[in-house]
């Protein structure tokens, strides 16, 4: 079959080559991966990174299929209006269609002094850098580590298997998706490890200093290294591009994750906010709707509606350390329930998670097409939120008049 279409897939995470593989199975689809990096950054082992247990990179002919070109450049711009994306070496690549995968990074702004002295942990990058400071870092240093979400918990506990002294600052409550009896098990777990735990509202950061982390009510916490996991931004590339994005700069799309302003581009992942109601932002998240943008981006180019979003969540799961961990289970919805498995069957529940992982972008890029968990219903929770607010905002438009 000839080649009439061309789709570019911007960003190579979990959601991009889930997309590009999967679009592959239209023999008239040309594909191009447009990628900061020559390798696949498996982002969910970046903890092991920074504690040197993994390197967090697989290489991308084990993950993206044969027909999928990968390009390494940034995208500097997208010119809609031409159907081109401009990269930083200067070429424009030209598309049908586009598929806007663009990921998340750290959150360093808002707090003085992140920027200068904190190390996030985020990105390949980011995680590289802080590796020989940790390594150039005496055995007995203080280290904190900031956000006591998932990566934050998954850095504190491979740290402190390790033997280092790590504080954990939370800024709040304790993994705050977790049932209360999961939390109990991984503040156990982080206890076990000699993990210092400071949670509760008076733990909110306000500054980071060369050598300490001031909390709200005024203490300070010693760290010779602090690193940063609260919170995530994703890039600017959607607004810098006359897209519109919600207040978070994601790129605003319907429910068949097509953007609002052009059919021809869709979105998946961290930087995409189907109608104005993201998902949460996870390599869970993630790959199913990597899949149901190249069914959207199939269906149009065959001329049928595309299907809306209507994802089930069943799980979080967390490391903590090696010889540890949490399967926390959730509702369809994704909202977490009193069950979990813990402790090494929960370690070894994770390392099944991440391995799979894997197997499911090479089983997509061998057999494009073969996935399937993007069409497991996640309820009508959804629906139901979306027709709350479409009964709100004529109640709202009707007060503001």
């Amino acid at each position: 079959m000839a080649v009439s279409i061309n789709v570019v897939v911007i960003g190579g995470g979990y959601a991009g080559v889930m997309a590009a593989n999967r679009l592959t199975q239209h023999g008239g689809v040309a594909v191009t991966l447009i990628n900061p990096r020559p390798v696949f950054v498996h982002r969910i082992r970046l903890h092991q990174l920074v504690g040197g247990s993994d390197d967090a990179v697989v290489d991308y002919r084990d993950v993206l299929g044969e027909r999928v070109r990968l390009v390494v450049d940034t995208v500097d711009r997208i010119d809609a209006a031409g159907r081109g994306v401009v990269l930083t070496a200067g070429e424009t690549v030209r598309y049908d269609y586009l598929v806007y995968a663009v990921g998340s990074g750290s959150d360093t702004a808002g707090v003085p002094g992140v920027a200068e002295f904190a190390y996030p942990v985020a990105t390949l990058e980011e995680a590289r850098r802080l590796r020989p400071v940790l390594d150039a870092a005496p055995a007995t240093a203080a280290v904190t580590v900031v956000g006591a979400g998932p990566a934050g918990i998954e850095t504190a506990a491979e740290l402190a298997e390790t033997g280092r002294a790590v504080t954990l600052v939370c800024g709040g409550v304790l993994g705050p998706y977790l049932h209360a009896r999961g939390r109990r098990a991984v503040a156990a777990r982080l206890a076990e490890l000699g993990v210092k735990v400071l949670d509760g509202p008076d733990t909110k950061v306000t500054a980071v200093t060369r050598d300490a982390v001031r909390l709200a009510d005024g203490s300070d916490v010693p760290s010779e290294v602090t690193i940063w996991t609260a919170g995530f931004v994703v890039p600017d590339l959607a607004a810098r591009s006359g897209l519109t994005t919600d207040a978070s700069g994601r790129l605003l799309t319907d429910e068949t994750l097509t953007s609002v302003d052009d059919e021809r581009i869709v979105a998946a992942g961290d930087s995409a906010s189907p109608s104005g109601l993201p998902l949460r932002m996870s390599c869970q998240a993630a790959m199913p709707m990597g899949a149901r943008a190249a069914d959207t981006v199939l269906a149009r180019v065959a001329d049928a509606q595309p299907e809306t979003l209507n994802q089930s969540f069943a799980a979080q799961c967390i490391s903590l350390g090696r010889r540890g961990g949490i399967f926390q289970f959730a509702t369809r919805a994704d909202v977490a329930v009193r069950f979990n498995i813990n402790g090494r069957l929960g370690a070894k529940l994770k390392e099944t998670v991440c391995k799979g992982v894997v197997k499911h972008l090479a089983d997509e890029a061998g057999k494009p097409g073969s996935y399937r968990l993007h069409r497991l219903s996640g309820g009508d929770t959804r629906r139901k939120l979306l027709e709350a607010r479409r009964v709100e905002a004529p109640a709202d438009a009707e007060h503001a008049a």
